[in-house]
């Protein structure tokens, strides 16, 4: 497996707990949007602590981004890229993942599980592609929530910001289960595309399953 070693250049607070990194971009790397690699830091004891990261930047910038959610409560990779600073390190590999566009549908994310439908958005939005598509995007708090007013920018009003903990003035309000897709969700012949926690998942793919949406027309990280 080839590894690049690559350089911070910059560092942006997206939320209390999210950032975006931006790097120096390998000569000939490439991905697909929607695509990840896994990522380790450049510090002694870290080299192989990797993990998952999605492309959050697009293949014609000359840099590279990913955009990181701190997981504090255990001291591992997430909590130590946050420490880091301009000038520091990461160690990146092969491109993988099997979430690609194909085609208008749903864009159905928990937390985090955003990061590799923000490549997808974007891509689509510089090629004036956005038409038909539709997010229905889950956090716990209006302050957890990702890039939001740039998801509401790319897809205006088929951007839906659903919180289950708190029940905020301009959000909608509970989970993403059977009956909300029953009701939201309603051109079955669509792609669905889902990421974010694992139990989420399995919710999700479940509901769309007893609905009737054919296998091949769902998208996830398997």
């Amino acid at each position: 497996m080839e590894k690049h070693i690559v350089e911070i250049l910059s560092i942006k607070e997206v939320t209390h707990d999210v950032k975006s990194f931006r790097f120096r971009k390998p000569q000939g790397y490439r991905f697909n949007p929607g695509q990840a690699t896994e990522v380790s830091v450049n510090k002694p004891g870290w080299e192989d602590e990797r993990r998952p990261f999605t492309f959050t930047s697009l293949n014609d910038e000359p840099t590279l981004e990913f955009t990181i959610k701190r997981y504090s409560d255990h001291k591992g990779v997430t909590d130590k890229i946050h420490q880091l600073v301009p000038g520091d390190q990461l160690i990146i590999r092969d491109v993988w993942g099997a979430i690609e566009y194909n085609g208008p549908g749903y864009f159905i994310a928990g937390g985090a599980g955003i990061t590799p439908f923000i490549a997808i958005l974007r891509q689509l939005k510089r090629d004036g592609q956005t038409a038909g598509n539709v997010l229905f995007f889950s956090n716990k708090t209006a302050f957890d929530v990702i890039l939001e007013k740039e998801l509401y920018d790319i897809l205006g009003s088929d951007a839906h910001f659903i919180l289950t903990k708190n029940d905020t003035p301009g959000y909608e309000h509970g989970y993403i289960n059977k009956a909300f897709l029953d009701s939201n969700a309603t051109n079955l012949s669509k792609r669905f595309y889902v990421c974010g926690p694992d139990k989420m998942i399995k919710d999700v793919t479940g509901a769309l399953e007893q609905m009737g949406v054919e296998p091949d027309a769902v998208v996830f990280e398997k």
